[in-house]
């Protein structure tokens, strides 16, 4: 697949749905480093920008994860933890603040879990860690 130049989708959506492909069908490894960012613009035929604008979405979506100085990586699928739905709680999915980013080791893009419980308790977790369940 390429970058459709007619097309109403801007160009790094385009490039970023090629990367996001990639992720998918194995061609990127979990873990393992993207191409460089002008390996990218040059394999495609897009600017630099454009290849920034893609990995930034990739990042949102926690596809992938940046360190500075470093090539974007491939986030692993991280093991998730069971955590029983409080009975007669509920659980609200949002975006954490940066320090609750800082807190639980997030990358950009990935939500938290908000467990409310009927005492008015409510316990935060990672979404791309905990795996809820409800009681038996």
């Amino acid at each position: 697949m390429s970058i459709d130049r007619r097309s109403h989708t801007p160009v790094y959506r385009q490039l970023a749905n090629l990367i996001r492909e990639g992720i998918y069908s194995g061609q990127y490894a979990a873990g393992a480093p993207l191409p460089s960012e002008l390996a990218l613009s040059q394999e495609y035929g897009v600017g630099r920008d454009a290849v920034r604008q893609a990995l930034a979405l990739l990042r949102t979506e926690g596809l992938v994860s940046t360190e500075r100085g470093e090539r974007s990586r491939v986030r692993p699928a991280p093991e998730r933890v069971p955590v029983e739905l409080p009975p007669g709680g509920r659980a609200i999915a949002r975006m954490p603040a940066d320090p609750e980013r800082a807190e639980h080791g997030l990358d950009e893009g990935v939500p938290v879990i908000e467990l409310h419980h009927l005492d008015g308790a409510i316990d935060v977790h990672p979404a791309d860690r905990t795996e809820l369940i409800r009681p038996t």
